[in-house]
């Protein structure tokens, strides 16, 4: 069994909304980063920023698609071209830093989070984002601050995000009181978060209110396909409430969709409590 057990959090804001359709491409096709042809009339220079924003927005938008489909090598080098069309574009700074995040290469990807914090400095998501990788990255202690600062930020439309990062960064540095606190927060302005939802379960299943916890994890199998361990939990929920009938009906899904887990394993031995 695991210990000290809690959801993940991943509460990261990739970039605004690029409404482009229509738009096919892939590494090999370079012409929308095209140079452009400079025995042509001379453009305005305002035009010619126009018209490399534009490729930039394109490539941002084929790094954000990429990214979300885990394909991060390729999501970096969209995010690059992005880059090589608006060398101060901080929302492909951004985003290029979550994908060096998650290929492991941490260097990289501080250097792209600070620059684009150092081109936007207002903007809540880079700070959250950039939070979330400290505390990633065992760094919780100089997370906190940037949370709060996100928090804080009246322009900030997703404050909930920085909530719920905070309360699993508070998790790591063992404040059970302050990650209730935040998940509390980021309960009311995202109610249906199954992360928020499978933290607020663990903090009221560890303090012994059954019933609170039982309405969380109620809330988290509404609209989701628990995990292993969600699933697990919500059974240990069950049996200290004494409801027979609502645990065994989990334990059924259990044995279905997990029947190889050492989750399975431990309810066949009786192991509640370990």
């Amino acid at each position: 069994m695991r210990g000290g057990w809690q959801n993940s959090v991943v509460a990261f804001a990739l970039a605004p909304a690029l409404l482009l359709t229509g738009c096919a491409s892939s590494k090999s096709d370079k012409a929308a980063a095209a140079v452009p042809d400079h025995s042509a009339p001379s453009l305005p220079r305002v035009a010619v920023r126009a018209d490399a924003q534009t490729r930039a927005d394109i490539r941002l938008q084929l790094a954000i698609g990429y990214y979300e489909q885990r394909q991060f090598a390729v999501a970096v080098e969209e995010a690059g071209l992005a880059l090589q069309a608006v060398p101060d574009f901080a929302d492909a700074y951004s985003v290029r830093a979550l994908a060096y995040m998650d290929m492991g290469q941490p260097k990289s990807a501080e250097r792209d989070f600070l620059q684009a914090i150092r081109l936007a400095p207002g903007n809540p998501d880079f700070v959250n984002n950039y939070g979330w990788f400290l505390c990633s990255d065992g760094r919780a202690a100089e997370a906190m601050p940037l949370f709060e600062a996100a928090i804080g930020n009246r322009s900030y439309r997703s404050p909930g995000k920085a909530l719920a990062n905070a309360g699993a960064c508070s998790l790591k540095l063992q404040d059970a009181e302050a990650a209730e606190r935040y998940f509390a927060r980021a309960f009311q302005y995202e109610p249906a978060s199954l992360a928020t939802n499978v933290n607020l379960t663990k903090l009221y299943f560890d303090r012994r209110e059954f019933e609170r916890a039982r309405f969380h994890i109620g809330l988290a199998a509404k609209n989701n396909v628990l995990d292993v361990q969600a699933l697990w939990l919500a059974i240990r929920i069950e049996r200290k409430l004494g409801n027979q009938s609502a645990e065994n009906d989990l334990a059924v899904q259990l044995r279905r969709r997990y029947p190889s887990s050492s989750e399975y394993a431990a309810y066949q031995r009786g192991a509640f409590d370990e």
